[in-house]
């Protein structure tokens, strides 16, 4: 009944710079958050960024300073501008959002994106 849709991802190299969008669509009624997360090869699923209807933000430790979250809420997108990327943030993207009804949180997740950092 939600569908959340990344773009965005590619081939970068080290230095260099992308930005991922994610849509969400279907049946919305208030989006408390939305994030991005990743998971590189043998590697577990970790938050890289998080940002709240009212513009709280939190990030990964790891892309402090490089990577910046934004949302638009009437229009129930999100981004991530990926700045100054490493090899190590080479990893499937993934859209997350969280919608709440009243008092119930409802997680959902897009398919990913694969960010490829390599020279």
């Amino acid at each position: 009944q939600v569908q959340l849709v990344e773009s965005g991802g590619g081939l970068v190299q080290p230095g260099g710079s992308l930005r991922l969008s994610c849509a969400a669509s279907g049946s919305i009624s208030s989006i408390y958050a939305m994030g991005w997360y990743r998971q590189a090869p043998g590697k577990q699923r970790e938050l890289v960024a998080r940002i709240t209807s009212s513009g709280s933000t939190n990030y990964a430790d790891s892309v402090k300073g490089r990577f910046t979250i934004s949302r638009d809420n009437a229009k129930n997108t999100a981004s991530l501008q990926m700045n100054s990327l490493k090899p190590e943030d080479t990893a499937v993207y993934y859209c997350n959002a969280d919608i709440q009804r009243f008092t119930t949180i409802y997680n959902y997740w897009g398919q990913g994106t694969q960010v490829t950092v390599s020279s």
